[in-house]
């Protein structure tokens, strides 16, 4: 019986590829994504409040998109909302100014709301060591 390679457990392992930027994008879109469910099924939803321009779907309520649609939507703008915050929060401690290249994906994502334009910003973000997932 042929021996197979031993793989080191340890988080430094080459055996183990380490995690895209896309698989973590798309991590934090389905952890969105639960937490919407979750807030759907509650038993005492909480109180509406009105949502400012970014986060509104204005086809929500249209019948033009399925549930699941919907659903991802709000996920990838929730997601975009929070790097949004952190890149704030970065800008706020450093003083730095906006980058253009963080401002034209954010420009991109809102006009395509698509995973691929919300890892475009990720990126942005990402190569300014941001990120923290």
């Amino acid at each position: 019986m042929p021996e197979r390679p031993s793989r080191s457990a340890g988080p430094d392992s080459a055996a183990t590829p380490s995690p895209t930027l896309t698989d973590r994008v798309l991590a934090r879109v389905n952890d969105a994504g639960l937490v919407i469910d979750r807030r759907v099924n509650a038993s005492h939803p909480r109180a509406s409040r009105r949502r400012p321009p970014l986060l509104e779907d204005p086809l929500a309520a249209s019948a033009t998109r399925t549930p699941e649609q919907v659903r991802e939507a709000r996920s990838l703008r929730r997601v975009f909302a929070d790097l949004g915050s952190s890149y704030r929060q970065y800008r706020s401690r450093t003083g730095a100014p906006v980058s253009p290249d963080v401002r034209a994906a954010a420009y991109r994502f809102r006009k395509e709301l698509s995973v691929p334009s919300l890892v475009a910003v990720a990126g942005r973000l990402d190569e300014l060591k941001i990120l923290t997932w």
